[in-house]
Parts: C-alpha cells; sequence; structure tokens
C-alpha cells in the first residue's frame, strides 16, 4: 500500500473520530439519558428518595437508581443479583444517580436493591 492510501485511510478515520466527537458533544440530554442502560425499560421500583429502573436487552438486564430529588450528593446505591450468581454493586456519593450495573441473567431470575439517602427499596426475586 502506498504513502497515499495510508493518509487518505488516516485522513478519513480522523475526519469520523472528530465527527463522532462534534455529534457526542452536541446531542442533547438529560441525567436519565447519560446514565440509561440498553434495552426496554422492564420495570420501575419507586421508593421514598428515588427509583430504580430496570432495563432488559437479551439475556442482560440493567439497573439504574435516580434520585427523586437531584442535585445534592448523598449517598447512592444500587445492586443488581442473577440467581446463582454474585451481586453487581454500585455505590457512592453522587448528585442523580448510581450505576448503571448490568448482569448476564439469560432466564434466571434477579434481585435488585436501590438506595438514595435514608430511602431504599428491595425487589426480592423478579423477572423470573
Amino acid at each position: 500500500m502506498g504513502s497515499g492510501a495510508i493518509r487518505r485511510r488516516l485522513a478519513l478515520g480522523l475526519a469520523v473520530l472528530t465527527a463522532s466527537g462534534v455529534l457526542s458533544v452536541a446531542a442533547p440530554g438529560d441525567a436519565h439519558a447519560a446514565a440509561s442502560c440498553a434495552g426496554r425499560k422492564v420495570r420501575t421500583l419507586p421508593f421514598s428518595t428515588g427509583s430504580v429502573v430496570l432495563y432488559k436487552r437479551g439475556g442482560y438486564v440493567c439497573a439504574v437508581t435516580y434520585a427523586t430529588k437531584p442535585g445534592t450528593k448523598r449517598k447512592m446505591s444500587v445492586s443488581l443479583r442473577a440467581r446463582g450468581g454474585r451481586p453487581v454493586v454500585d455505590e457512592g456519593t453522587y448528585k442523580h444517580h448510581a450505576g448503571p450495573v448490568t448482569v448476564h441473567a439469560g432466564r434466571r431470575c434477579v434481585w435488585v436493591k436501590g438506595r438514595v439517602g435514608g430511602g431504599s427499596v428491595s425487589s426480592g426475586w423478579i423477572l423470573c
């Protein structure tokens, strides 16, 4: 391959990367869109200080905990466990949401927990 062909391919690659970067900066969105999971929303588990939203795509389940009143840093967490597996957890001090966390559940049930400040939810085995 000649140096001209290599330069053209590098230029094309750079153009694609630049365009994708511009589109990602210019695209409007909110905290829910930035933290959302792939797939379709299958369940919302509300509680006093927030809610946990579950998504499913193929054999994967994904969860995000959202604060009802975002903006103030508080302890938040989300935990997702497929039956027979270990939980995948995201916890920390956040303003808007904890997660997303994803597990491969296949056709197994999942157990999800979410916490924002003093409020929390625990689902029990669901999506069986």
